[in-house]
């Protein structure tokens, strides 16, 4: 596969062991990870947060064990944010599900095993479309697997937002009868997910994106003004670390092309 693309803002975090370890509450908020033991697991940290993704990835591949955590999370947010081939996306995404899915077997109580499993494959529905994604089944595995992430869990506030996306685009593409009856999504559980991930994670920026556009697809042109103040916000967020400023950055872009 080509070089993956660089993060466009490098250098502007300088995150190294000590600094990871330092602040790993305030950077893991999100995803409720474990602070590693392993200096070699931080510093593939390390390299996450100062946005060298491919880097990060390997690094973790190669330290194993929590390493994969980082190295399945550096692939799925590159992949995500920043590759710009859309058949290498979903590559991407398929090599982290595949990843994934074999640390939930080996490790059935990691969390973010379950939750990236979830991730990739969500993601990998939306480039396919979601009906798509629907008719082949990986909608109930989605499901499935960020159910497992957040009971596994309880404070892991990226499962909840994950879960409430999930929610609101099956109802959104398949209605609400039919996708209560056979996906199990319900609008007023879609919405309660991203109020208790941002009461878990207030400054989540990623967090106020999805519940705005959860709640345009759930709510209609009623509920646009509050999704824009949330957009809003997002823009004003301090980003701490790479990946949070490629949230703050779509947050501003998104309000940009309005």
């Amino acid at each position: 596969m080509a070089e993956w693309t660089p993060f466009p803002h490098a250098g502007d975090y300088r995150f190294d062991v000590a600094s990871v370890k330092a602040l790993w509450g305030a950077l893991h908020r999100g995803d409720a990870e474990p602070c590693p033991q392993d200096d070699a697991v931080l510093r593939a940290w390390a390299l996450f947060h100062n946005g060298e993704f491919e880097r990060a990835a390997q690094a973790g591949l190669d330290a194993g064990g929590p390493g994969l955590t980082v190295a399945n999370k550096a692939t799925a947010i590159y992949a995500n944010y920043l590759e710009p081939r859309e058949e290498a996306r979903l590559a991407l995404f398929t090599r982290v599900a595949e990843r994934a899915e074999a640390l939930t077997a080996q490790e059935p109580q990691n969390a973010n095993a379950w939750y990236w499993h979830a991730y990739a494959l969500g993601r990998y529905s939306q480039g396919i479309s979601v009906a798509k994604a629907l008719a082949q089944g990986l909608g109930s595995k989605v499901r499935n697997a960020l159910e497992k992430a957040v009971a596994l869990s309880p404070r892991h506030a990226d499962a909840r937002i994950a879960l409430g996306a999930f929610h609101a685009e099956v109802i959104d593409k398949v209605g609400p009868l039919i996708g209560g009856m056979t996906y199990g999504a319900k609008k007023d559980m879609g919405l309660r997910l991203f109020e208790e991930a941002l009461r878990l994670n207030p400054d989540s920026a990623i967090g106020m994106i999805e519940y705005a556009n959860a709640l345009v697809m759930l709510e209609g042109d009623s509920k646009m003004q509050e999704a824009t103040q949330l957009y809003e916000k997002a823009a004003a967020c301090t980003p701490q670390d790479a990946r949070e400023h490629l949230d703050v950055e779509l947050a501003r872009t998104e309000l940009a092309e309005d």
